[in-house]
């Protein structure tokens, strides 16, 4: 009897543990009035905290998409630009270092105003790379800006 009783205790604290470790949380929200498809140049500023040149690859995706998108250090686009993207990444420790979350957010680049923004939060044990977490987080945001228009 009391063999049974730490047998589920012991499965209980272990489901409990391991299930508090592997979270994922992927979500956006945009401007119901804004039709993504509608822009075309963006520029996807350096958050200053970042190294990793994670800017450039937010860019690189962006042209993939077949959007024009260039980044840089610089806080306003050197030239002209429907958007002004911006994001925040956070990096955890456990074992490896690896990024936990990452928000990449849509400006007017002449008001600044917010018009859409994502995040990937991903702990430890559903870890992706970083290319993933950002390729994640623009589906996210142009498949639901997408689905508004539908």
């Amino acid at each position: 009897m009391r063999g049974k009783f730490f047998s589920k205790l012991i499965v209980l604290v272990s489901l409990i543990a391991f299930t508090g470790c592997a979270n994922v949380i992927v979500k956006s929200d945009s401007d119901p009035n804004v039709n993504l498809g509608e822009l075309k140049t963006f520029y996807v500023q350096n958050f200053a905290p970042d190294k990793r040149g994670l800017e450039k690859i937010i860019a690189e995706k962006l042209n993939v998409y077949g959007f024009n998108a260039t980044s840089g250090v610089s806080p306003t686009p050197p030239d002209s630009v429907d958007v002004l993207v911006t994001y925040r990444d956070r990096w955890m420790w456990d074992i490896t270092n690896y990024m936990i979350e990452i928000t990449i957010e849509f400006h007017d680049p002449e008001s600044n105003f917010t018009f859409t923004s994502g995040r990937s939060y991903r702990t430890s044990l559903a870890r992706k790379d970083p290319e993933v977490m950002i390729e994640e987080v623009l589906q996210d945001l142009f498949k639901r800006n997408a689905d508004k228009s539908i």
